[in-house]
């Protein structure tokens, strides 16, 4: 049931026996880095959960539950996402009130909590009643990257799988034989950081960050004046800043390995990143980092 989904192999093979084995969880946490299957693995087990046909660990994509599944029509089965930046007590008092009704189409029903490390702490403290004591035909996943914010008695009562950004040659074939994108830079394949989501946000503008690679790559050997100018591309980035500054330490890192002075630079692009948040002119705190990577490398 996961083919289509790359890495974590591990993870994937433990719900599938856990499935075949009808040895399943009432309550599970996916934690792990945006963007690497946590929510597509936790809809696919959640259809296997569902399926009426479901013998082998797998479900059947025939029955009743499997065609609701795919038409997102499925009584039993919701995924709740945060309402603006944080998951709502009213959110999860809602959820409560459905949780204990019977299934509809099966003998389960599945609910998936998106982004459920957003959940307020009253949230938390209102969902522990419905973890504590879940009704047995109910399965919940809560999906977060961020395990420390969930309460240590919320986390008592779920299985926690930990998932692994995926590998950079898994992740580089993919794009390659699913969108028909070239990675070529490695550079680029290590700003994924093993983050599918990630990689199809940033590959739109390959060609701009490959332009950063070279400004940086070059800047020991230009001068000051030459620098300036051909970095118009990051001055032109300014909705992307934050992403190209991470590029830039990336390269920097790289860098570092033949030559440590571009380790010591790391810190002045972090500076330069706590300089705009703190609203400095944009066009000026450019020109200072710039100008002072290429002293550093210099001296």
């Amino acid at each position: 049931m996961f083919e289509n989904i790359i890495g974590n192999d591990k993870i994937k093979n433990d719900l599938e026996k856990s499935l075949k084995n009808n040895r399943t969880s009432h309550s599970y946490m996916f934690i792990g880095e945006e963007g690497i299957g946590k929510k597509e693995i936790a809809k696919e087990f959640s259809k296997s959960l569902l399926c009426l046909n479901n013998k082998e660990g797998t479900y059947c994509n025939k029955c009743k539950s499997c065609l609701e599944f795919d038409s997102q029509n499925h009584p039993d089965f919701k995924i709740i996402e945060p309402e603006g930046n944080t998951l709502k007590i009213d959110q999860i008092r809602e959820f409560q009130k459905k949780v204990s009704e019977k299934p509809i189409v099966g003998s389960r029903k599945v609910y998936i909590i998106n982004d459920s490390d957003k959940m307020t702490s009253e949230a938390q403290n209102c969902l522990l009643k419905t973890l504590e004591e879940p009704p047995e035909f109910v399965t919940i996943i809560l999906i977060g990257s961020n395990e420390s914010a969930f309460l240590s008695t919320i986390k008592s009562r779920c299985m926690i799988l930990h998932f692994e950004p995926i590998q950079n040659e898994l992740l580089k074939d993919y794009l390659e034989k699913k969108y028909n994108i070239i990675i070529k830079s490695q550079t680029m394949l290590e700003t994924f950081q093993g983050s599918i989501g990630k990689a199809l946000q940033l590959v739109e503008k390959q060609e701009i960050y490959e332009k950063v690679e070279e400004i940086i790559q070059n800047l020991e050997n230009k001068d000051i004046i030459d620098i300036l100018k051909n970095a118009e591309i990051i001055y032109k980035e300014k909705d992307e800043i934050y992403n190209v500054l991470e590029y830039i330490n990336i390269i920097l890192l790289n860098l570092a390995k033949q030559k440590y002075k571009y380790a010591e630079c790391i810190e002045i692009v972090e500076n330069t990143k706590k300089r705009l948040k703190s609203n400095a002119n944009y066009d000026m705190s450019i020109d200072n980092m710039l100008i002072k990577i290429k002293e550093k490398i210099s001296a």
